[in-house]
This record gives C-alpha cells, structure tokens and sequence, in this order.
C-alpha cells in the first residue's frame, strides 16, 4: 500500500520545483494529473540531457513524428515525471480555464510553480481560495513567496541561491576579487523547494482529515534556501556574530578542499582538535605535525600553516585510493568522504542496500536506472510504478475522470 494512494493531484507546474513537487507526491502514490499544453508541453520536455531515440510504434511513422519524438527525449522530464498522467488543457482561453475549475473541484491538490499573480490569472487567487473552495489544498513555489518586489517576480534559481546567503559558501567566497559560484548542480534551489513543499502539502492532507479544511501553502525558494544556510548566518540572526554582507565573514577557514586520489578525489573538513589528532594517527605522525600548535585551526589559523597542511595533505592523498582513505580516516574521527561520480553510486554497497535505484522502461526512451527518494518508510514505501507520460497520453481518460468525481 502506498502512503498517498487516496489523494488526488493536479499540477500546473512548468518547471523543476513544482514537477519534483509532483514526483514525491506520486511516488507514494498520490494520483497526480500533469496538465501541459497542446502541442508543446512542459519546457521540462526541452531540458536535457537528451536520450538517443530511433522510431518507436507508439509515436507513429507520420510528418509530425520528429517534432513529437524530441518532446520525449528529455531525460530531465523523464526522471521529475515518474508516476504522473499527463492531459493538455489549453489555459490560455476561456474554456482552458473554465475546464480547469471543474477538474479543481475534483482534487484534493493543486500545485503550481508559476510566478506570482499567475494563479489569478487562471482563476485560482490565492487570496480568496480558502473561501471559495475550503476543502483543497493548493502549494505554489516561486521565487520570492506571493508579494515580491517587481524585478524579483521572474527571478531564477541562480538569482535565489545569492540572495539567500549560499554563494558566500562556494569555493571562492573568501576572494572578493573572485565572483560567488553558482553553486552544486543546476536545481538545487528547486528540488530544495520542492521538498519543502512535498512535506507541507502532506502535512495539510493529514490535517484536513480532522479539519476538513484544506489551505494554502506559499513556499519560498528564498526563505527555504535561506533555511538551509549553516551556522554562519544562524550566528548573525542570534547575535552571537555582527551582521554583515562581508563573503570573509563566511570563510571558516581551514585546509578544507577537494583532493585528487590515484581513483579520483575525496573532501576533506577538519576544524576542531579532535581532527587533527585524527589525521596525526591516520597519517603516520609525521614530523611536519609537530610544528603546528595543538589548537592552531580554532586559534591561530594563519593562510600559511592552512597552505602547509594542504601541501601535505595533497601529497599522502595522491597515493591513495578514495574509498580506502575515507573510511581509514573516518574510524579516526577524520571528515573524509569520497566524492562519487554517477557511477560510483551505482556500485555503492550502501544505495544496493537501500535499493535506492530503480530500473524504469520509459516508452520511448527505454530502460534506465532512476533514483529513487532519498527516505524509506517501512510500511508505505515509495515505488515507480510507471515511466514519465507521453505528452497527452492520458487527456482523454483523465479529464473525463476527474470531471465525474469529488474528492
């Protein structure tokens, strides 16, 4: 039995962020209707990385089939889409949105990632919707929560990741000579938010059994990035550290730092006493540690002994593959961890264990192995059941389904 077998979800959402939203949700088995437009679909449809993809009988052999075929290419869409019904409803027009009011009476969901005042526009204001329809649930995930300001309304996850305080923790946060990076991966801001707000539309489905109310839930990519950020900012908003916008103020200092192994490279964090007695026995006790003060890291981290240490370190790591030196050096109480490429997960004892990847035959881009979500409950766990749809694949059935139905 799935956890969310009983609920049913529309999404309106045409990016990362809402469609991830969607993907949790489905995937323990929430029944979730993508609603996409005619003949273009999401523009997740249109993000690689692309599969390569020969004629298939479901697309048929037509003049059309080129243009639909690189529709399903996109291994992006496959992955956030698992589980899902996709049905194209054009909401640009009067009828679009007079047949969207009827399949929202139908849900118990609504999600949606579209900027602010966008929802409106299709007849869902946010500000009269615990109003007129009580009973739903309706999440929307934007930038800067319902009312930003005019030049944030369409922001970006890049723009979001900055003002939120995390470009202060990339690798060159300390050199203001240097641009802020970006920051891992291309969604992380997205799929951030997009859990957040998995986690809140389920709290307030549990909620509505007792209640029979549903509510609105505005999450923030900003705030929920902003939520993230590590003790830096924890210690400025406690007033234990001076507010201010300085990148130093974020620089912990430190021989922290990605190194190559003989097998590829590993990351090292080391800030305390207890580390460096760790690396001392992990190391052999060699004589260049016995230069450096005992608490040096906490009391007298200069930008030398940092660049000593490191040059040290560089050198034993090279010699050593990345597996065997992280868990030598984490018995010693050493921050030492492998960084895995897409393979070494794959082949990770721990994932295997956890079945954490699952082999999932697309329709038309084939078998492929996915990830699954990165929690387990014991007694409902999440499964896909079905690949990513065919844009429209499910209009006819699930339009008329919803339309018969109240949740």
């Amino acid at each position: 039995m799935s956890a969310l077998r009983t609920f049913k979800v529309l999404e309106l959402s045409e990016s990362v962020a809402g469609e991830y939203c969607g993907k949790l949700l489905a995937d323990f088995g929430a029944q979730v209707i993508k609603i996409e437009k005619p003949g273009v679909g999401s523009p997740t449809r249109r993000m690689g990385p692309f599969a390569r993809l020969t004629p298939s009988p479901l697309m048929g052999e037509d003049a059309s089939f080129d243009s639909r075929l690189n529709l399903e290419r996109s291994g992006l869409f496959a992955y956030l889409n698992t589980n899902k019904h996709s049905a194209t409803l054009d909401l640009s027009t009067a009828a679009g949105v007079a047949t969207l009011a009827k399949l929202v009476d139908a849900v118990d969901v609504v999600i949606d990632d579209h900027p602010s005042g966008w929802l409106k526009s299709v007849g869902l204001d946010p500000a009269t919707i615990e109003t007129h329809r009580p009973s739903l649930v309706l999440c929307s995930i934007t930038a800067f929560g319902q009312d930003p300001p005019p030049d944030r309304i369409h922001a970006e996850d890049l723009t979001v990741f900055h003002t939120s305080g995390w470009g202060y923790h990339t690798p060159s946060a300390s050199n203001e000579k240097l641009p802020p990076l970006k920051g891992a991966g291309r969604f992380m801001v997205s799929y951030e938010a997009a859990l957040d707000a998995s986690l809140c539309v389920t709290a307030a489905l549990y909620e509505r059994m007792h209640s029979k109310l549903g509510r609105f839930i505005d999450i923030s990519k900003q705030a929920v990035m902003a939520s993230r950020v590590d003790y830096v900012l924890g210690q400025m908003v406690a007033g234990d550290m001076d507010v201010t916008t300085r990148r130093t103020a974020f620089d912990l200092g430190g021989p922290a730092g990605i190194f190559r192994c003989l097998d590829g490279y590993a990351y090292i964090w080391m800030s305390a006493p207890a580390h460096w007695e760790g690396l001392r026995k992990l190391l052999g006790n060699p004589e260049w540690m016995n230069a450096f003060p005992e608490r040096w890291m906490e009391l007298e981290c200069t930008p030398e002994r940092v660049a000593q240490c490191r040059h040290h370190l560089a050198e034993w790591l090279k010699t050593q593959e990345k597996e065997q030196a992280s868990a030598a050096a984490q018995k010693l109480g050493v921050t030492l961890v492998a960084v895995n490429n897409a393979s070494d997960l794959q082949s990770s004892p721990q994932f295997q264990h956890r079945q954490f990847f699952a082999r999932v035959n697309h329709q038309v881009q084939g078998p492929a192995h996915y990830p699954t979500v990165p929690y387990k409950l014991s007694a409902t766990p999440a499964k896909i059941e079905s690949s990513a749809p065919l844009l429209g694949q499910h209009t006819d059935t699930s339009l008329s389904a919803l339309q018969g139905q109240q949740p």
